[in-house]
């Protein structure tokens, strides 16, 4: 196998680390106005006005003042996505006598949902492009990768454990276009050296397209662009929107090229959300910042507190100095969201209970709103996960995964307490 040299591929992890976490200072700043400038508007209005027209007046043919039609663009839509573009990359205000413009080159793109950002992304492969896929990655990706471009668009796609970097090298193929990685995973919460990975993508060769999906984490606690990953996905259903009340995904990128495929999938493809939908997550943004601290210190507690207790067999989450891959998650990360997964003992029987004896944790599906939820993957969001894949990856049935929220976190505590000792009264 033969490793190509790149410019980016030679810059060192260290190098890359400290790009990473010595640019997470204004977060709320920016999340606050980056984008939100009033001077953008007629009335000089504070908060940007929903803009609800589908067309726009030129004045003259093929001269739009801006944009031409909603689907290509939307100023809602565009305040929004200036505002992403600069939490992902950590580019942030300096408080001079006014506020710094964000930089050129950087950019987002917002789709109706995560998972037409997925669709929109891949699409940048042709028949015949190989795919570098995490084996436990969110269920419907894998579904999409499995079911949609595989037998329908000709793509072949190969799932590895890539927190095994021997693992991510033989992989590699001649026709590898593209590595697809969650950090962490989900359910299994798998920390993979983005870095790392990263690296050996472009020492094999320059052009594989390096995707990492951080959802989980959200902007403020890790940023992989600043990693050398080439586009971030999110599913902005999740912790960026927060509130469980929109459906929306973004991709963001600091490479032209890939920001004009993301533009001509808006144009073209047309699953762009409403102008509705960008002003409530542009009005979640404003206290992500804050919801993530609470998220973060309230799973914390709750991850501990499941450690000790002897119902449980195993708690994943990475802030834990148990969790297999911690030094890599301290390294990359600056802490944690509210995402966690636990093993408890005993099997599926052992889950229904548990699960329909919660009071303040809601059985649903999704996660990363201010409200904390439980689920059981393997018969909930990774039901769709061949069984036997299921099976080897340890998505089985005693494995819960919690989405910790907002809530005061002694109530969570014994809420957990209860419903375990319902679901398994004698030890």
């Amino acid at each position: 196998m033969v490793f190509e040299n790149s410019d980016k591929a030679l810059l060192s992890t260290s190098a890359l680390i400290n790009m990473a976490t010595t640019t997470f200072e204004g977060f709320g700043t920016a999340a606050i106005h980056v984008g939100q400038e009033p001077e953008k508007w007629d009335m000089h209005q504070v908060v940007p006005p929903i803009s609800l027209s589908t067309t726009y007046k030129q004045g003259n043919p093929g001269e739009p003042k801006g944009h031409d039609y909603s689907r290509a663009g939307n100023p809602t839509r565009d305040v929004l996505q200036e505002n992403i573009a600069a939490l992902e990359d950590g580019l942030y205000y300096v408080l001079q006598e006014n506020i710094a413009a964000l930089e050129d080159g950087l950019y987002c793109r917002v789709f109706a949902s995560g998972l037409a950002t997925t669709m929109s992304m891949v699409n940048v492969l042709k028949v015949g492009d190989h795919v570098i896929c995490s084996d436990d990655v969110y269920g419907g990706t894998q579904r999409y990768l499995r079911k949609v471009s595989a037998p329908h668009h000709g793509i072949e796609v190969t799932f590895v454990d890539l927190t095994n970097l021997d693992e991510v090298k033989k992989a590699f193929r001649p026709n590898t276009k593209m590595i697809w990685l969650e950090s962490p995973s989900n359910p299994l919460l798998k920390v993979v050296d983005i870095a790392e990975v990263s690296q050996l993508a472009k020492q094999y060769n320059q052009e594989i397209i390096v995707v990492v999906d951080n959802t989980f984490m959200s902007p403020y606690f890790q940023r992989p662009l600043n990693l050398g990953a080439d586009v971030v996905v999110h599913s902005i259903t999740k912790y960026i929107n927060g509130h469980s009340d929109v459906v929306m995904g973004a991709a963001i990128t600091n490479d032209e090229k890939l920001d004009q495929h993301l533009f001509f999938m808006q144009l073209a493809v047309g699953a762009v959300p409403s102008a509705f939908d960008c002003y409530l997550v542009n009005r979640g943004i404003k206290t992500l910042h804050l919801r993530m601290k609470t998220h973060m210190e309230n799973a914390m507690a709750v991850s501990k507190w499941l450690e000790e207790n002897a119902r449980v067999e195993r708690v994943l989450y990475p802030q834990l100095e148990s969790h297999p891959q911690h030094k890599i998650h301290m390294k990359q990360a600056r802490g944690m969201s509210g995402m966690l997964s636990f093993y408890l003992r005993g099997g599926l029987e052992e889950s229904r209970k548990f699960l329909s004896n919660l009071k303040i944790f809601i059985l649903a599906e999704s996660l990363g709103g201010y409200e904390s939820l439980a689920e059981l993957p393997s018969v909930m969001t990774h039901a769709s996960v061949p069984a036997e894949d299921r099976a080897a990856l340890g998505i089985t049935d005693n494995l819960i995964r919690l989405s910790v929220g907002c809530e005061d976190k002694e109530d969570l505590i014994a809420d957990l307490d209860q419903a375990l000792k319902a679901a398994i009264p004698k030890l």
